[in-house]
């Protein structure tokens, strides 16, 4: 009986996951389709004055979608785990106030204090974005907990349905207000405020369609009992329950967020210094974020999830005190990540301009600023998923608190190290993802020190090494391949993926000549039982 109940619990579980994980990926590629044409719409200019609104949103937004939404989940699963449905329900009352009261004062803060903003970044002309999308933050606050209560009952389609509905939204109603701005010849800043106004309407929708589902979501009647002494005196121990969670998190979170504001700052400030002026340096930040960083932050999605239903079988390891088991899943953990990060990472950083050509076609002249930008920030890509995968380690073993300390000692690097090397006018814009690879670098390191002193370290030649020699020639020889073709042929579409399928396929071969992976590693992962089952049926 356990056992089923064990089984049902894991499906569950995997299923949840890769809903999630088909969700976010399809939201990640609305995001870049819907920056294609917006730049378009927009400029580089106008793209750099809507990117600057949307990361001091990111700020404010971080809160409610960091940490907050996580601890309502954890504490709502495990009210209704022990049959406290009456509790659950109070969860929910008590930390909806919370996220309604934060989503208000951050939509407050950035309509009234936008001016201060745009001055402290230098970037006047992003005022009306900033406040077209002020309305924003709020609508995330609420849509944060009314997934959280979702996925406290284990119900994850409302959070991958709405994610979905949100990104189609902006996607729609962006690109229809931003044609319409731009028809009615508007300046760029305004237009670039339209596409903003899309972004708000966009998140609407996706919060309406959860108010409907929470209305018509009954789990039991035991919610609508108002009980206000009981209440009262319960109030004070969830949001304590609730701060004790949700804090460690959205520090950690909070970090991240600022490193992406201080590329901004840094970029829009001190290339100004060196002297550009307020159209140039927008220009050059609008290429760096819509093409560069769009691109980059599409792998990481990606391969971050991979390695996330590991999390619970290495805290399932800790709890048992099996010392084996929880080295074996840090170390599938991070082959995981390896296999996957070392070769995008490298392919990235030889393929930029092709790939960028590849999605941007109509813009020659962004592409030609973001390539280089994007070969240095793609070994980046490495590093950031081998973030995630360390701090889900430490997560795991329950130490919250060591990962803010490695985000902030990144932060530190990050703002040092950009604003020396942006205000030189031999780095300039390059100094951008310089100083992110400095600071993942050292995120990185300051992990793996601290998992070291909790389990048994992976061998680096078999984690890290072979997947790094089969990466180098695969991307080696499919790079030569590509260049002898472009010198005869001329550059394409056709020759692009090309030469990218090449790469994946003799990173197969390599990967396998260089025995990255074996049997033990593969039993240990989902699904891969039946892989081994199904080679072995064809070898017979």
């Amino acid at each position: 009986m356990v056992e089923a109940v064990n089984r049902n619990t894991q499906r569950t579980f995997f299923s949840g996951v890769l809903l999630l994980t088909l969700s976010t990926v399809l939201v990640k590629l609305i995001g870049l389709f819907y920056k294609i044409p917006m730049l378009s719409y927009l400029g580089t200019e106008g793209m750099g004055y809507f990117n600057s609104a949307y990361e001091i949103y990111a700020l404010f937004c971080v809160i409610s979608t960091a940490g907050l939404p996580v601890a309502l989940s954890v504490l709502i699963s495990g009210a209704v785990a022990r049959g406290e449905d009456t509790r659950a329900a109070r969860i929910y009352r008590v930390t909806r106030a919370v996220f309604w009261l934060i989503g208000i004062g951050g939509t407050l803060v950035m309509w009234f204090f936008a001016d201060a903003f745009c001055h402290v970044i230098k970037s006047d002309n992003a005022l009306f974005c900033m406040r077209a999308i002020a309305p924003t933050v709020f609508l995330v606050c609420y849509s944060s907990a009314l997934r959280g209560y979702f996925q406290g009952y284990q119900r994850m389609f409302p959070t991958a349905f709405s994610q979905l509905l949100e990104s189609i939204g902006k996607l729609l109603f962006g690109l229809l207000l931003a044609r319409y701005a731009l028809q009615k010849g508007l300046d760029t800043p305004v237009v670039a405020a339209y596409a903003g106004v899309g972004l708000t309407l966009g998140t609407a929708v996706s919060t309406g369609y959860l108010m409907i589902a929470k209305a018509r979501f009954h789990p039991t009647v035991a919610e609508e009992i108002q009980d206000g002494n009981e209440e009262q005196s319960a109030r004070g121990g969830i949001l304590g329950q609730l701060c004790r969670l949700a804090i460690p998190m959205t520090l950690g979170a909070s970090l991240v967020s600022l490193t992406k504001l201080v590329d901004m700052t840094m970029i829009l400030r001190r290339l100004q210094v060196i002297g550009l002026d307020e159209v140039a340096a927008n220009e050059a930040y609008g290429s760096y974020t819509t093409l560069a960083l769009s691109v980059f932050g599409l792998i990481p999605a990606l391969v971050n999830s991979v390695a996330l239903p590991l999390v619970p079988m290495l805290s399932a390891a800790i709890a048992s005190g099996d010392r084996a088991r929880q080295a074996q899943m840090v170390r599938i953990s991070y082959l995981l990540t390896s296999l996957f990060a070392i070769p995008a990472a490298l392919g990235l950083s030889a393929f930029a301009k092709p790939i960028l050509f590849l999605l941007f076609k109509n813009e020659s002249a962004a592409v030609e600023t973001a390539a280089p930008l994007l070969s240095y920030l793609g070994i980046s890509v490495f590093l950031s998923c081998m973030i995630t995968a360390t701090n889900s380690v430490l997560h795991a073993y329950q130490v919250v608190n060591r990962p803010i300390l490695s985000m902030l000692a990144g932060a530190v690097v990050k703002v040092i190290s950009a604003y020396l090397l942006i205000g030189s006018p031999t780095v300039a814009m390059a100094g951008a993802p310089v100083s992110t690879f400095l600071c993942n670098v050292t995120v990185v390191l300051l992990n793996l020190y601290f998992t070291a002193s909790l389990c048994r370290q992976p061998s680096v030649k078999e984690v890290f090494l072979r997947p790094l020699g089969a990466s180098v020639g695969a991307v080696g020889i499919s790079l030569a391949a590509y260049l002898w073709a472009s010198t005869r042929w001329g550059s394409g579409t056709l020759l692009t993926l090309s030469a990218l399928l090449l790469t994946l396929a003799l990173y197969l071969i390599f990967a396998c000549l260089f025995g990255v992976f074996n049997e033990k590693d593969l039993s240990s992962i989902p699904l891969g039982k039946k892989m081994l089952s199904f080679w072995r049926k064809d070898d017979s």
